[in-house]
């Protein structure tokens, strides 16, 4: 039961931290708030909230997430005949410290987010993620060649 929260509470977190996919949708299809809305039946005013916390998080993380394209670009760009080791171990410990900062502060928008369900919302996320996980399982075992 715990793995099945912790593996839901990523997935709700992983779609929240992309706070561009969360707030804007293809034409035709609820954004990720509106479906997690359908799923465990939040209020307008938790979705209001729910947003409230997306928006305020989404230009730090956004602005992390673009130093980290940098970085890693930077990383790339070490890999050379004439590399310098001192400059692949900055680059490569600030993309660590940058990533670490993301994976933070999802984790706070996430416990953040949590905060905003009732107890019943939260179980019938748990029970969500659970028939989402037997589904990913029963089509791992019907693929050929697994």
């Amino acid at each position: 039961m715990k793995l099945v929260k912790i593996i839901g509470s990523a997935l709700v977190a992983f779609s929240l931290s992309m706070p561009a996919f969360a707030q804007q949708a293809a034409p035709g299809q609820p954004d990720q708030v509106a479906q997690l809305a359908e799923m465990v039946g939040l209020s307008d005013t938790q979705q209001t909230e729910i947003r409230g916390i997306i928006d305020e998080m989404e230009g730090e993380i956004g602005s992390l997430r673009q130093n980290a394209q940098g970085l890693q670009q930077a990383l790339q760009a070490e890999i050379k005949a004439d590399y310098s080791e001192s400059a692949i171990r900055e680059n490569a410990k600030e993309l660590g410290d940058v990533t670490g900062e993301i994976a933070a502060l999802s984790a706070l928008m996430q416990a953040r987010v949590d905060a905003v369900f009732t107890a019943e919302q939260r179980d019938e996320l748990d029970r969500r993620m659970q028939e989402m996980q037997r589904q990913m399982q029963q089509q791992q075992m019907m693929q050929p060649g697994q």
